[in-house]
């Protein structure tokens, strides 16, 4: 049985990360009789003059429906490199981090973030120390769970937003373009705009068109309704085209909305208008589920641990938790399978992907 664990988080934030935090330290605390330490800011607590605080039942009372994460989060660390505009996760300094833990009498880790965060994890796992990684992204792309916590709760606000723009594209006769998070899957674009009612979606997965974008709205127009919501992923590509990069001296990807809609108005003449979602879609209150499923993966996590499990991350399979190998957990991206069901439903209700040759698929 372990004294002391800690628990940290990386990488963007995500509704429901308070609610990892709370079940792991209730349940270390509680079930287990263990202590907790909180590492703040990541892994970047635990290097140089570290940064950490102590976790008890009080400190994580009330947090439950709160947005963000109380201990700090980066997206990037002090170890890593921009290499070519792109963010490059070494080796992180394990040595020096092995040193500072053992000095915080840290015996494990509850380390809770995406696929770059569970990396630097395994690296942990490599050097035989104790780690159990929970799964956090809003993009829902590791392929070792059904689902991540943050994710239905992005879906709920891209669809509400969605509702919202519709009201305003039908009163004003206008083509409204809204970007949504999805770097190399088009999970939230695709999900959203199903409940959102889109007529367009565009994902990474499916090279779009800008004849075929264009020709869904005169489609449109044909049978009287003379606007057009389209939801494009952030990581959308047009035939023959790269990803699309704002131009803020380092490369982050986005822009393809604003992209969308210059080019829907410059073919069609129609008032065309775009909204990015952005960090909207990470920010607030978790829904139910979000808060149920990072309590269910909290204090997995630390039964995990505690019952000899190592180098695994929980994962939410066919309703249940169960825990999968990490290296499996970060080997793939999840992506949106272009000739899966969700895609086969959107296309039978008249919702376009604007592929090059949209009968293809």
């Amino acid at each position: 049985m372990f004294k002391r664990i800690g628990i940290l988080t990386g990488g963007g934030d995500a509704p429901g990360l308070n609610a990892v935090i709370r079940a792991a330290v209730r349940t270390a605390i509680g079930e287990f009789g263990m202590k907790c330490t909180g590492i703040e800011d990541s892994f970047e607590g635990i290097l140089g003059d570290t940064q950490t605080r102590k976790l008890t039942l009080k400190t994580v009372s009330g947090i439950l429906p709160r947005g963000g994460t109380i201990l700090g989060t980066r997206n990037k660390g002090s170890f890593c490199k921009i290499v070519d505009g792109e963010m490059v996760i070494p080796e992180m300094p394990i040595d020096e981090a092995l040193v500072n833990l053992k000095k915080h009498k840290i015996e494990a880790l509850v380390v809770i973030g995406g696929e770059g965060t569970l990396a630097i994890a395994e690296q942990f796992h490599l050097r035989n120390f104790p780690v159990v990684g929970v799964p956090k992204t809003i993009d829902n792309d590791l392929s070792a769970t059904e689902l991540t916590f943050g994710f239905r709760t992005a879906i709920d606000i891209a669809t509400e937003a969605l509702d919202r723009l519709h009201t305003t594209a039908a009163s004003h006769d206008r083509v409204m373009v809204m970007e949504v998070m999805g770097r190399n899957s088009g999970w939230i674009a695709l999900e959203a705009g199903l409940a959102g009612s889109a007529d367009i979606i565009l994902i990474p997965e499916i090279p779009f068109s800008m004849d075929a974008v264009v020709k869904k709205v005169y489609e449109r127009e044909r049978i009287g309704s003379l606007f057009t919501n389209i939801v494009v992923a952030e990581g959308a590509m047009e035939v023959g085209r790269s990803e699309i990069y704002l131009d803020e001296g380092e490369l982050r990807l986005g822009g393809v909305g604003e992209y969308v809609r210059r080019r829907v108005e410059e073919k069609t003449g129609k008032e065309s208008r775009c909204v990015v979602l952005g960090h909207l879609q990470r920010g607030g209150s978790p829904n139910a589920f979000d808060r149920m499923l990072g309590t269910n993966f909290g204090a997995c996590a630390v039964r995990a641990l505690v019952s000899g499990e190592r180098g695994k991350m929980v994962a939410l399979e066919a309703g249940h938790v169960e825990t999968v190998p990490l290296a499996d957990a970060i080997e793939n991206v999840k992506s949106v399978p272009v000739e899966g069901q969700l895609v086969r439903t959107a296309r039978d209700i008249g919702i376009s992907f604007a592929a090059e040759n949209e009968d293809d698929f």
